[in-house]
């Protein structure tokens, strides 16, 4: 690396980049804009490559300014855990676990996928809930240990990533009070006359559902679509309509929720996966998430 290189530099790169532009990064770190534009250009000139083009009133990542953020992100992030680590090394340790959630995952699936390292003593968990595709980022940038998912990540040779299964669970059909005896009559055909909730189509396990429908030749009563689970199965419990949920939450979902099974799709599975960011050394938890490093 050029001897001129400067990690001052690269901060001010960075956040510019997250900024999204010289007047914002300069405002975030109380400095002239001009010594900003002034600090990039220097970190360009010692790597040779633009980093920045303008856009708009704003500026984007060339190319090579998205290899360069890679590598920021990955050495300040490191950089703002270390007050963190230097406290535990002198006080009680902890074990840190960053975990991405897929919102099309059911919430409380996540507690039973979590159980193999609940009982880590001084566990500090850190969830995040968000889309697939912006978890499968966070997790390029190694921002997240783990993303738990209903679905592998597609296969991408410039992200290397691995998806472990977690196992799978029946499909089932649950109702308020108010709207169980009229779902449980004539079950699953009902479907098509009472009020029915359903996760939208980022769902892996949306398109299951459509073909069991065409299969029976139902064409459900749809009220309402939701991209969070957790959502879906409020608003069903407050009575706006029966909704499908993985069989694996049945007692927290009837016990909190306060709603009754119906029955099952038959043939329909909702899947759960660990997907993690290929490394030599594999977080000691997330190993122990994984049903095939149980046993070892």
């Amino acid at each position: 690396m050029n001897p001129a290189f400067n990690y001052r530099h690269l901060y001010y790169f960075w956040v510019v980049a997250k900024e999204g532009g010289m007047a914002r990064a300069a405002e975030r770190l109380d400095m002239a804009v001009q010594t900003v534009s002034t600090q990039v250009r220097e970190l360009e000139r010692s790597l040779g490559y633009a980093l920045l083009k303008p856009a708009g009133r704003g500026v984007v990542l060339t190319d090579a300014g998205i290899a360069a953020m890679r590598q920021a992100e990955q050495i300040f992030q490191l950089g703002e855990q270390l007050p963190e680590l230097v406290r535990d090394a002198v006080g009680s340790p902890t074990v840190r676990l960053v975990v991405g959630i897929s919102d099309a995952l059911p919430k409380l699936a996540v507690s039973h996928l979590m159980q193999p390292v609940m009982q880590e003593p001084n566990l500090r968990l850190l969830c995040q809930v968000d889309e697939f595709e912006d978890l499968l980022g966070d997790l390029a940038l190694h921002r997240l240990d783990v993303v738990l998912a209903d679905r592998p990540a597609a296969p991408n040779p410039n992200f290397k990533v691995y998806s472990h299964s977690l196992g799978s669970s029946p499909l089932a059909w649950y109702a308020p009070p108010s709207l169980y005896a009229a779902a449980r009559r004539d079950f699953p055909h009902s479907l098509a006359k009472v009020p029915v909730l359903l996760p939208t189509n980022q769902a892996a396990v949306r398109s299951r559902l459509a073909h069991w429908f065409e299969r029976l030749d139902i064409k459900p009563n749809t009220v309402g679509e939701f991209e969070d689970s957790a959502l879906l199965q409020t608003f069903g419990a407050a009575g706006m309509g029966v909704f499908p949920m993985a069989e694996l939450v049945h007692d927290d979902l009837v016990a909190h929720y306060g709603v009754k099974r119906i029955g099952v799709s038959e043939g329909v599975e909702e899947n759960f996966f660990a997907i993690g960011a290929h490394k030599k050394v594999l977080h000691p938890l997330v190993q122990r998430l994984l049903p095939a490093q149980r046993h070892h």
